[in-house]
């Protein structure tokens, strides 16, 4: 690590200020390929080494809950080869990495419809989950068969299931009886969603649970996004007031 970032890491520390839960939407690797003729599945592998950079500069700095959206429900639609290469690179990457989770004391935990994956990749994830389970460092959050909108239906349904039995009254619902039935109801809600390649929309992410998250948008491509760049997402998070809706009487 070079004396500037390691700098700008201690200054984060000490700033006191550091968020507690960082969203990312890792975009950009088809493009990555593109610029450089090779197929989008390069761009999803060059991609992992920017996962683990990330990962290890947000466990040095003190990110309690990090949510990468690994993949969305409507990527199925992707090409087919395409989505079995995605697949593939998950369960190599989980049982390759799965010994630096373990040595960095990072949980990992998956959030979507975990179920709906091929049963050898879901046993590869199920298995990192149990063998990470009592790791009490960064906890790694993988948004897999992830949709916001998917997530509040279900929501909604297992909702709509309680008071059909009679274990909950309509009146007693509010946001916090709601937040519970979310995939994310033991995870705080972000404080940052960073987002890569520049573009400007949430992508059925998070949808609920960022309602006063601050965002930052990089025109990098995911591929390049490194630790120096997550250190300036953090870095400008620091710089801001958040309000929440609340006026800052001088």
């Amino acid at each position: 690590m070079d004396k500037e970032l390691a700098r700008e890491i201690k200054g984060i520390k000490t700033s006191g200020k550091c968020p507690v839960h960082v969203a990312i939407i890792m975009d950009g690797n088809g493009r990555w390929a593109s610029k450089r003729g090779l197929p989008r599945t390069e761009g999803h592998s060059a991609g992992v080494k920017a996962v683990r950079q990330v990962v290890e500069i947000a466990s040095e700095i003190g990110v309690k809950y990090l949510t990468l959206y690994t993949f969305s429900v409507e990527n199925w639609k992707r090409p087919k080869d395409e989505v079995a290469s995605l697949m593939e690179l998950l369960s190599r990457t989980t049982l390759k990495e799965l010994d630096d989770l373990m040595q960095n004391n990072v949980r990992l935990i998956v959030t979507g419809r975990i179920d709906e994956l091929p049963m050898a990749r879901r046993e590869v994830l199920k298995s990192a989950i149990r063998k990470t389970s009592n790791n009490t460092g960064l906890t790694l959050n993988l948004a897999l068969n992830y949709g916001g909108r998917t997530e509040i239906v279900d929501a909604v349904r297992a909702i709509a299931r309680e008071v059909h039995k009679g274990n909950i009254s309509p009146d007693k619902i509010d946001d916090d009886l709601f937040s519970s039935y979310l995939y994310t109801a033991k995870l705080p809600d972000p404080d940052l969603l960073i987002r890569t390649s520049g573009e400007m929309r949430l992508s059925n992410f998070l949808i609920w649970q960022t309602s006063y998250t601050e965002m930052y948008i990089t025109d990098t491509l995911w591929p390049d996004f490194g630790k120096a760049e997550f250190a300036a997402a953090i870095r400008d998070y620091i710089k801001r007031d958040r309000r929440f809706g609340r006026v800052t009487l001088s």
